[in-house]
């Protein structure tokens, strides 16, 4: 099930808002996901997540696949009953992590064939496949298996005929990905992912391609993988916004605030990335006014929180008040710089809830803004307030 109610649009970008129904609730977009590889956004429990605002989250098929497998899943129906989540999950391929083992893999046009990065033993996972695991995982949206295209092959820029030829297999895999989800009666949505490098005619070609095919919603893969900013961003004014209206836009793996309201501007509605989760666990923390780093000697003594606007129970605390608004509740600068230089878990804990909220605060700034009709106004006071610096 999916149903996509588009609600209004920005008249000085691409912008929109809308709302997303899916099988476990419905979800206000734009939104932000955040990652739950191994079933669990790492360092954070549920209810935080749930007290945070966050309404879908990932998981990912390759390493669930590998541990705890399929019949651990299909004995607790799911993945949403494994790790106790009752809103929406979306699932990706698996595609990007095979693709990620390099020398470990070969790519065929039946599938890819592997050796697992656990055991060592021999695997295959090819669209089908992908759709079976998926299905056991229960999860609202499912993905294509695609290829992902790398920026660079083998030392050298990826040429528009290899980028071609892989993105041709995509969209095979697209349709045999879609053959089998039917053929499973998945009762939930796929998405189809548009490939083709850094070449904007490409990305045409793999759009109008799949669009034919009528997947309930799209996403746009290939993206922050090695490419220079400026070319990413090239892709993402050229993609997203030429995807139908009527159904919702993904930018898969992206990225710094400043690319998720860049992204917005140009149609996304959906976006995950491992950045607040990962940054946050070395130590670069995201706030209103620029990136903080809490290394740095200058936190040793600072009382004051991450963000003094910040509203999460690092910066203010179970009562949730804003230092900017009076409150006194969270953890200083110089606790989290202490924690941190002693190794002490409770430090990427509370700096990936931070982290965490900063990214679904910033996504209801940004609802609030285009129901407003004051997006573009939102956007030039984003850009000035993380330019200040903390």
């Amino acid at each position: 099930m999916l149903q996509f109610d588009l609600l209004t649009t920005d008249p000085t970008s691409h912008a929109r808002r809308g709302t997303l129904t899916l099988n476990h609730g419905v979800v206000q977009t734009p939104i932000f996901m955040p990652v739950g590889t191994y079933g669990t956004v790492k360092g954070v429990m549920p209810q935080s997540l749930h007290d945070m605002g966050a309404q879908i989250i990932l998981g990912n098929t390759f390493h669930l696949w590998m541990r705890p497998g399929q019949e651990v899943m299909q004995s607790f129906g799911g993945l949403h009953g494994f790790e106790k989540w009752d809103k929406p999950i979306l699932t990706d391929s698996g595609g990007f992590q095979v693709w990620s083992l390099g020398a470990m893999r070969k790519i065929t046009e039946e599938g890819v064939h592997f050796a697992s990065p656990v055991n060592g033993d021999k695997l295959f996972m090819s669209p089908e496949v992908s759709m079976q695991i998926q299905t056991t995982l229960n999860s609202d949206i499912v993905m294509q298996l695609d290829e992902c295209t790398p920026y660079e092959t083998k030392g050298h820029l990826t040429t528009e005929r290899e980028a071609r030829q892989s993105m041709e297999m995509s969209l095979r895999w697209a349709q045999r990905s879609k053959d089998e989800f039917a053929r499973l009666e998945n009762p939930n949505a796929l998405f189809g992912i548009v490939q083709g490098g850094m070449f904007e005619n490409l990305r045409a070609e793999s759009l109008e391609r799949l669009v034919a095919m009528d997947f309930p919603g799209y996403a746009v893969g290939g993206v922050s993988v090695g490419e220079p900013k400026d070319e990413m961003l090239r892709i993402m004014a050229h993609t997203p916004h030429r995807l139908p209206a009527h159904k919702p836009r993904y930018l898969m793996g992206v990225g710094t605030p400043e690319d998720l309201v860049e992204g917005v501007a140009q149609g996304v509605d959906m976006f995950d990335c491992v950045m607040p989760t990962r940054n946050a666990r070395n130590g670069t923390l995201f706030t209103r006014f620029g990136d903080l780093k809490i290394r740095n000697a200058r936190h040793k003594t600072d009382h004051q929180p991450l963000d003094t606007t910040c509203s999460c129970h690092a910066c203010a605390g179970s009562a949730g008040v804003p230092w900017s608004e009076g409150g006194r509740g969270g953890f200083s600068r110089a606790y989290l710089h202490h924690l941190d230089r002693c190794g002490e878990m409770l430090g990427p804990m509370l700096t990936t809830i931070h982290n965490l909220h900063y990214y679904l605060n910033l996504m209801r700034e940004v609802r609030e803004a285009l129901d407003a009709g004051q997006f573009a106004q939102f956007r030039a006071q984003f850009k000035a307030d993380r330019a200040r610096g903390v």
